[in-house]
């Protein structure tokens, strides 16, 4: 087994008055030369919009993206003619494909809002643009770490991307064990992202925001040492 370990206090930080942003990967004016992806995983950001504010149209191109909101309200809108309002306990999906333009912005005018904004490298180029969201509360179970998002085709009433990766959420309790096992043998690695809380991953402490990419096993454990919420995305690795 192999781990890199990404403390929180780690990842590329910036305030741009209105948007406050935390990147785990080099991502915009944020470059590492040892943290560009982990496999497929190519961007994990962790962001907080102030009321009223956010992301104006833009373009993005071969890329399936992942947005999970955490608090507050996110709207998208896209020219493929969606619009939609989610909140805390919903998951929304786009395989940008051969192009797509959106926009994310807090719909709230009082609070914050903050989501977790996450790239996969697809497997195929040039799909048709698509979009789909979920509400994950309805499935996630405590102390089970639940599937959310699989590959194509993907399961009934499952989110699905363009590549063979896989995400889960747990909603774990304190003193408690668990076991990933890998869901595929061909994947590369796990990257493990504590949402909430604190756990032990293989002898790494991790808290609030830390991330451990583990590879070369088809097994984990983690100890939990408070109720925690952590996100769990395999993937295969990228030639």
């Amino acid at each position: 087994m192999k781990t890199v370990l990404h403390k929180a206090d780690t990842r590329g930080h910036f305030n741009h008055g209105w948007l406050r942003t935390s990147h785990t990967f080099s991502f915009a004016d944020y470059y590492d030369p040892q943290r560009v992806n982990f496999g497929a995983l190519r961007v994990l950001n962790d962001d907080s919009i102030d009321p009223g504010t956010g992301f104006d149209m833009h373009p993005h191109r071969n890329m399936e993206i992942v947005s999970i909101p955490l608090s507050g309200a996110l709207k998208h809108r896209d020219n493929m003619g969606n619009t939609t309002v989610l909140h805390q306990g919903e998951i929304q999906v786009m395989s940008a494909g051969t192009g797509i333009l959106h926009s994310e912005y807090n719909a709230s005018n009082d609070k914050n809002t903050d989501f977790l904004q996450i790239w996969v490298i697809p497997d195929r180029m040039n799909v048709t643009s698509r979009y789909e969201t979920a509400r994950i509360n309805d499935i996630i179970r405590r102390n089970e770490i639940t599937e959310i998002i699989s590959p194509y085709p993907g399961k009934e009433k499952e989110l699905w991307i363009y590549q063979q990766a896989w995400f889960s959420i747990g909603e774990l309790t304190k003193n408690t064990r668990h076991t990933y096992h890998f869901k595929s043998s061909h994947s590369f690695g796990v990257y493990v992202f504590v949402i909430e809380g604190t756990v032990i991953v293989e002898g790494s402490f991790l808290g609030k925001r830390d991330g451990q990419g583990i590879y070369d096993t088809q097994t984990f454990g983690i100890e939990v040492k408070e109720d925690s919420k952590v996100l769990f995305i395999e993937v295969p690795a990228v030639h």
